[in-house]
């Protein structure tokens, strides 16, 4: 990103429904999660759509990766976007997430945007700071 811009804010889950779909008799487990987030800050967006697979290799540790649909603003300017979200949780509850917007999902006043975030979630907190580096191209 050679002329990146950079924002911050914050995100609060709305929901969270989770499935197992497969488990090993010795203990890890794979499942799918879809989740609602609403994001306030720097990125505008309520009611986003993220889906995640979820490995567990014990019941609390683990990695996720999934993508999440944006509809709202970046500093400002409409559209809507995706993001492809990697992370990892440990056993003392937090959760450790970098994003990436997916080449070539951005609309609007959007378009051409790509970008580059990162968040980390303790458990118990109401909400989660993230930030966003990004470029307009």
């Amino acid at each position: 990103m050679q002329h990146a811009q950079h924002t911050s804010g914050e995100f609060t889950f709305a929901n969270w429904e989770e499935n197992t779909v497969g488990r090993a008799a010795d203990g890890p487990k794979l499942a799918l999660a879809s989740v609602v987030n609403t994001f306030s800050g720097g990125i505008e967006a309520a009611e986003t759509t993220c889906g995640y697979t979820i490995t567990y290799a014990t019941e609390n540790t683990g990695a996720f990766t999934g993508f999440e649909l944006l509809q709202g603003t970046v500093d400002g300017r409409k559209g809507t976007f995706i993001l492809e979200e990697r992370g990892s949780f440990d056993a003392d509850g937090s959760v450790h997430c970098t994003f990436d917007v997916v080449h070539g999902s951005a609309t609007d006043e959007l378009t051409g945007l790509t970008g580059r975030g990162h968040f980390t979630v303790h458990q118990g907190t109401p909400s989660t700071r993230y930030t966003f580096a990004y470029d307009l191209g």
